[in-house]
């Protein structure tokens, strides 16, 4: 998942023209894109990442391990990422095509715009 994000990010779909570009730290991010598996030994580390985040912020799950776990239904494998964290879009695949990441950065865009800003609470959904 993380090498068809990286071919979103080449020449030939370049997210770059649809204003994403990306950031070495959680504390300038607002998107975060979780890719591949998530295990149990990692997920503080993604917890922490993802507090450090400033508001508003959004999660982009790829790939059928992010959202589901994939085939590794084992002890050590989260089950689904959105049982930890909010996830606003899911982007299908295995993996998942760069046009379809593409396309789920659009779909995310149609989100953002959608949202009040002036409205916007420290406690999401509620």
């Amino acid at each position: 998942c993380s090498l068809e994000m990286l071919a979103a990010m080449g020449p030939r779909y370049d997210w770059e023209r649809y204003g994403y570009m990306m950031t070495p730290t959680p504390r300038q991010a607002d998107i975060i894109f979780i890719t591949g598996l998530v295990s149990k030994k990692i997920l503080p580390a993604l917890l922490r990442t993802y507090e450090q985040m400033p508001e508003p912020k959004w999660v982009i799950s790829m790939g059928a391990c992010a959202s589901t776990g994939g085939v590794f239904d084992t002890y050590s494998v989260i089950q689904g990422v959105d049982k930890f964290i909010p996830v606003d879009v899911y982007v299908p695949g295995c993996p998942p095509r760069p046009e379809g990441v593409v396309e789920g950065l659009i779909l995310l865009q149609e989100l953002v715009d959608k949202e009040k800003f002036s409205d916007y609470s420290t406690t999401r959904g509620k």
